[in-house]
């Protein structure tokens, strides 16, 4: 097993303040596209279309939201 090791790190104090939070239309237009391409493919052949749906819907629900942000 391996150990892990944390070094504590104290704050900066002269760290500028973090910036506004505003919200990026490519992001909800990402999102909005991937649904889209979900409900077509389930439109067109659910049974036949399972797996691209799953993989799309698995992508929405993990990677799309934990790794982009529409603050960046």
């Amino acid at each position: 097993m391996a150990k892990v090791f944390t070094i504590p790190v104290p704050p900066d104090v002269t760290r500028k303040k973090p910036r506004a939070r505003t919200s990026d239309p490519r992001y909800v237009d990402g999102q909005r596209l991937l649904v889209e391409a979900m409900r077509y493919l389930a439109r067109t052949n659910p049974i036949g279309n399972r797996r691209a749906i799953e993989l799309l819907s698995e992508h929405v629900r993990t990677r799309f939201r934990m790794s982009d942000s529409p603050l960046r």
